[in-house]
């Protein structure tokens, strides 16, 4: 009896846990999905009283309307350009770095990452003068360069990875090292296939801090030709800000493509971060 009495009580358990967390989704969820719904909504029919969540009819007229209005292509193209090379190079110094401050021992290590932990506290609008007279004297403004070279290295990035390759065996690295593989081989062959996971976290956050980028885009880019997607929404809302439906079509334009993102790489996400040990 105690035994099902027991099961019973585990039943229950989980069965509210279950529909408080379907409550809160659908709560998290469903803003979400009005906006989307809304794209496909005319002006008269957004902003009629009272509202509809579902679309009388379902059309694309509201995309079409803003790739003709404005170059929204251009402006997802120029994203892709500087969203993949920002979070290709943050990466690569994030791994290399966290690789070197796991398993090498150098004079000062512990004091270096101290420092850089501790420049984690130093907001990023302080930085924005100085590396803008940096960016402006390489003459670097309007280019792609000026909007990849923030993002290239990250902090967080180089603690995260650290963190993670410390639970990865000296001893495999010693073995590897009497076969006769170099430091190199090492990095390539052991220390990425291990850290899988941890780096598709930190893609995923890479990505979604390039992708959202608003502030530094806007102080070094002047035109059309290198406008990201986050700039491109701002001027269309300052050109057609009466235009609800279509404002609500190139925000969510802009959202689209990071939540492809966390569904395509959303278990090696979960993954590393539940992997990634806070260790001394």
């Amino acid at each position: 009896m105690a035994v099902r009495s027991k099961k019973v009580n585990d039943t229950v358990f989980y069965t509210f846990c279950y529909v408080i967390l379907v409550i809160f989704a659908i709560v998290f969820l469903f803003p979400f999905i009005w906006m989307i719904l809304s794209t496909f909504k005319t002006q008269s029919e957004l902003m009629a009283f009272p509202p509809r969540f579902l679309p009388r009819s379902f059309s694309l007229a509201n995309y079409k309307e803003i790739f003709d209005t404005v170059p929204f292509g251009k402006f997802y193209i120029n994203s892709l350009i500087v969203t993949t090379c920002a979070v290709f190079l943050q990466l690569l110094t994030s791994s290399m770095a966290g690789f070197a401050f796991a398993k090498y021992d150098f004079r000062g290590k512990n004091g270096i990452f101290k420092t850089l932990v501790s420049a984690m506290m130093i907001p990023f609008p302080v930085t924005i003068i100085p590396l803008y007279i940096m960016v402006y004297s390489l003459g670097l403004v309007d280019t792609y360069a000026a909007m990849i070279v923030s993002g290239c290295v990250s902090i967080f990035g180089t603690f995260l990875m650290r963190q993670f390759i410390m639970g990865i065996p000296n001893d495999l690295l010693e073995a590897a090292r009497i076969d006769g593989c170099g430091e190199w081989m090492i990095y390539t062959k052991i220390i990425l296939p291990n850290i899988k996971p941890v780096l598709s976290a930190l893609g995923i956050f890479g990505f979604m801090s390039s992708w959202n980028a608003f502030l530094w885009p806007l102080l070094v880019v002047n035109d059309n030709r290198h406008r990201t997607v986050q700039l491109g929404v701002q001027f269309f809302s300052q050109q057609y800000g009466d235009l609800v439906h279509l404002k609500i079509t190139a925000a969510a334009m802009a959202v689209i493509p990071i939540v492809i993102i966390y569904l395509i790489l959303q278990k090696q996400f979960i993954q590393g971060i539940t992997m990634t040990g806070m260790k001394e």
